[in-house]
């Protein structure tokens, strides 16, 4: 074996060598090149998972809260003040936007506008690695959001249930429910033209009014309630009211809300795993 032959053996074995740790913790490789690009921005960050979560509540307990108290008498809504009652939808509210604007125009600028999925892809980074990671970034900063937004609830008073912190979960999970899918959407277009301000008018703004988050779904009329019955944003709210101030559900009705939101995340997950792989491993 010449001396050139075993250079490059060399260099081939160290190459594998170096693969070996991208190929088992990729998706972790990828979460964290997305949590250094978030860094950028982390005083506006910042700023908005404070400051979004005490406009909101502000809003709606004191300001809408105190005519619907007017006007619901003393037993509130669902037996509990307006607040209490709204505080579990506007956590879960605040997944789903997180969600529809990482899984929107930042999914179309990894693969078209800046490539850098495909760069990823050209290392030992699998489409599916890369996928995971871009979810598993997107639910950490849905977490850290959730739990700022608990504790302004806690502290304006509006879990009054001990489980109350569970909401962290029944939101992170509503916003995968709702996310993944819009991620294998957005991973299957190649040119924008405007379906993304079409998703957030058509869909996103209706499920916020007709999802049974500022008031009950059964004040809808009845042929417009199968629309919440098929949102991922209805279910994690009444989710989050079990847990929040023990709203009374029947356990098959909060097992169906389970059920749902894991399955639109699961199927979503992977569909946005096959048409990345799809579109990378050509």
């Amino acid at each position: 074996m010449t001396s050139l032959e075993s250079d490059i053996d060399l260099l081939a074995m160290e190459a594998r060598r170096s693969a070996v740790a991208p190929r088992r913790f990729g998706a972790w490789y990828v979460a964290e090149h997305q949590i250094r690009v978030w860094r950028r921005y982390l005083g506006v960050n910042i700023a908005s998972a404070i400051g979004t979560p005490v406009i909101y509540v502000f809003a709606f307990g004191i300001g809408l809260g105190v005519l619907v108290a007017a006007s619901a008498g003393p037993g509130g809504i669902d037996g509990v003040d307006y607040l209490v009652f709204v505080a579990p939808a506007l956590i879960a509210t605040s997944a789903v936007t997180i969600v529809s604007s990482e899984f929107t125009y930042p999914i179309m600028l990894g693969f078209k506008w800046n490539p850098t999925y495909i760069g990823m892809n050209a290392a030992p980074l699998s489409a599916r690695q890369i996928m995971d990671g871009v979810i598993l970034f997107v639910t950490l900063r849905m977490l850290t959001a959730s739990i700022v937004y608990y504790l302004v609830m806690l502290a304006f008073g509006a879990v009054p249930s001990p489980l109350g912190w569970l909401t962290i979960l029944t939101a992170t999970l509503t916003g995968l429910a709702f996310g993944t899918p819009l991620l294998a959407y957005s991973a299957s277009l190649k040119e924008d033209r405007g379906q993304f301000a079409v998703v957030q008018r058509v869909l996103v703004l209706p499920l916020t009014l007709f999802s049974g988050t500022i008031f009950p779904l059964t004040q809808l009329p009845w042929f417009l309630q199968w629309i919440g019955w098929l949102s991922p944003l209805w279910h994690g709210s009444e989710l989050g009211r079990v847990v929040a101030y023990g709203a009374e559900r029947p356990p098959w009705l909060i097992a169906v809300h389970v059920i749902y939101l894991v399955v639109l995340a699961v199927v979503g997950w992977r569909f946005a795993v096959r048409v990345a792989t799809r579109r990378l491993d050509k």
